[in-house]
C-alpha cells in the first residue's frame, strides 16, 4: 500500500500456478508449464495482468526468475521486479520496475497442513516498497509484505478455506492465518514480527464478523476487541476476496489488508470455466 493509501499493488510469481484452469486440467503433470506474473494495481488507474507462459518462457537460477516478459531479480538486500504484462480482460498495457526492501528476514516456514505438503514463509512482513511504472505512468512509496509459498499438491486436496492478514505496526507487522482443512482440523496462526523479522506467537485476537462479498462469499477475521470493517475491497470473486479493512491488532488501531478463499468453490467445474477470462495463456 502507499504511504497515502491512495495505491496498492500485488504481485505473485507462479511456477505451477496453483489457480490455472489449464494446469487442473492436464491433470497437475507439468507445473513449469503452468507459469505466471500476477500483477494488481489498485486505485486509479487499476490494472489486472496474468497470462501464464509455457515451460520455454522460464528462466531461472539461485538469484534470478524471468516468466515471458517479466523478471525478479534478489541483489542479497532487494528485490527488484521488472513487470511487461498485457492486462485482461480488456488489453492494455503494464510495465515498469518495483523494488521492494526488506526490513529483516524471518527465520524459516510453517506448515499449513498436516502432513507437511504445504509451506509457507513469511520471509519479510515488514518492508518498504518503491513502484516506478511507466504504463500507465506511476510513481509511489509504500509498506509492503514479501512471502513464498510451495505445495506438493493441489491446494483443493487439502484446505477446505482459510483467512489470512497483515497489519503494519509501529514497529513490525501482525499476520493471522486461520486454516480449515479437508479433514475438519484447522491451524491458526497469530503472530507478531518484529522489524529485524523475528517472530512472536500472540495470544489469538478475538474473532470478528465481516459482511459477505458480493459473490455471497462468507469471510471473517479477528480483532483485540471483536470489531472490524471493510474500508476498501480490492478484489471480489466467487471463490476468493481481497479486502483493506479497520481493526485494532495488538493494541493499535491498524488497516489490515485481508483474503478470503473458499477451495470448495475454486473446484467447482463452472468457477474453472470462467477463470480463463481474466488469466489468458500465452499461444507461443
Amino acid at each position: 500500500m502507499s504511504d497515502d493509501g491512495r495505491h496498492g499493488l500485488t504481485v505473485i510469481a507462479f511456477l505451477g500456478s496453483v489457480f490455472s484452469p489449464y494446469y487442473a486440467w492436464s491433470g497437475w503433470r507439468d507445473p513449469l508449464d503452468h507459469c505466471a506474473v500476477n500483477v494488481v494495481l489498485y486505485g486509479s488507474p487499476g490494472r489486472w495482468a496474468m497470462t501464464e507462459r509455457r515451460r520455454r518462457s522460464v528462466i531461472r537460477d539461485a538469484r534470478t526468475l524471468a516468466i515471458g516478459p517479466s523478471s525478479l531479480e534478489w541483489d542479497g538486500t532487494a528485490l527488484r521486479i521488472r513487470v511487461a504484462e498485457v492486462t485482461a480482460p480488456l488489453p492494455s498495457r503494464l510495465s515498469g520496475t518495483i523494488t521492494v526492501r526488506p526490513e529483516g528476514i524471518t527465520p524459516g516456514p510453517f506448515t499449513l497442513d498436516a502432513e507437511g505438503r504445504h509451506r509457507w514463509w513469511p520471509l519479510a512482513p515488514a518492508s518498504r516498497i518503491e513502484v516506478a511504472l511507466e504504463r500507465p505512468a506511476l510513481r509511489w512509496q509504500g509498506h509492503a509484505y514479501f512471502d513464498t509459498n510451495d505445495g506438493d499438491g493441489p491446494l483443493e486436496d487439502s484446505f477446505r478455506s482459510w483467512t489470512w492478514s497483515r497489519s503494519t505496526l509501529r514497529r513490525g507487522a501482525a499476520i493471522l492465518y486461520d486454516v480449515l482443512r479437508r479433514d475438519g482440523s484447522r491451524q491458526d496462526l497469530s503472530l507478531r514480527f518484529d522489524p529485524d523479522g523475528t517472530p512472536r506467537p500472540i495470544e489469538p485476537p478475538v474473532p470478528a464478523a465481516l459482511p459477505r462479498t458480493l459473490w455471497r462469499l462468507p469471510r471473517a477475521t479477528r480483532s483485540d476487541d471483536g470489531a472490524a470493517a471493510v474500508l476498501r475491497r480490492f478484489e471480489d470473486a466467487p471463490f476468493y476476496s481481497r479486502s483493506l479493512l479497520s481493526a485494532r491488532i495488538c493494541g493499535e488501531p491498524v488497516q489490515p489488508v485481508h483474503e478470503a478463499l473458499d477451495l470448495d468453490r475454486f473446484r467447482h467445474p463452472l468457477v474453472r470455466l470462467m477463470l480463463p477470462f481474466r488469466m489468458p495463456r500465452a499461444v507461443t
